[in-house]
């Protein structure tokens, strides 16, 4: 009768060795699930970006340079960095208003921990300013009161 223990090697190495593969290709599988509904693009300008995507926040200044803009496509999550000449909150803007959402979403340009320093708030965004360099995040769910807000303000505008 021949021996058994060169089959049950066999699967323990190949039960390895799709272990070790599945732990491979994993983290690329996971990115690209999570890459897949998201946009993300640069500008020279705020103004570019702004007629670019109708989706980029309106009181980002038009002479603001270098724009980083990302975005979820199935939800409100955003991530905005702009250069600012004078560094200061742009106009419609609130310091000290901060919201408590978290940026859900990374990207290298984007420092971590940036989304606990908040110091403002720019419609639903929260904002922070370091130097010349404006960062800011929207929270999905900052994005959902936002729009509600929107719609009922549209609403009570439109009663006789």
């Amino acid at each position: 009768m021949p021996s058994k223990k060169p089959v049950v090697l066999g699967l323990a190495v190949g039960g390895v060795g799709l272990v070790v593969a599945a732990a491979l290709t994993m983290p690329q599988v996971v990115d690209w699930y999570q890459g897949r509904h998201l946009a993300e693009a640069e500008y020279a300008s705020g103004g570019e970006a702004k007629r670019a995507r109708h989706s980029v926040p309106r009181w980002l200044p038009d002479e603001a340079t270098a724009v980083k803009y990302r975005m979820s496509t199935t939800g409100g999550d955003r991530l905005l960095k702009a250069t600012l000449a004078d560094g200061k909150l742009p106009a419609g803007c609130t310091a000290g208003a901060a919201g408590s959402g978290r940026a859900h979403l990374r990207a290298d340009w984007f420092p971590k921990g940036t989304d606990k320093e908040g110091t403002a708030a720019c419609g639903a965004y929260n904002v922070v300013i370091k130097g010349n360099e404006l960062y800011a995040w929207q929270d999905h769910a900052d994005w959902v009161r936002g729009n509600k807000a929107d719609q009922e303000d549209r609403a009570g505008s439109d009663a006789p």
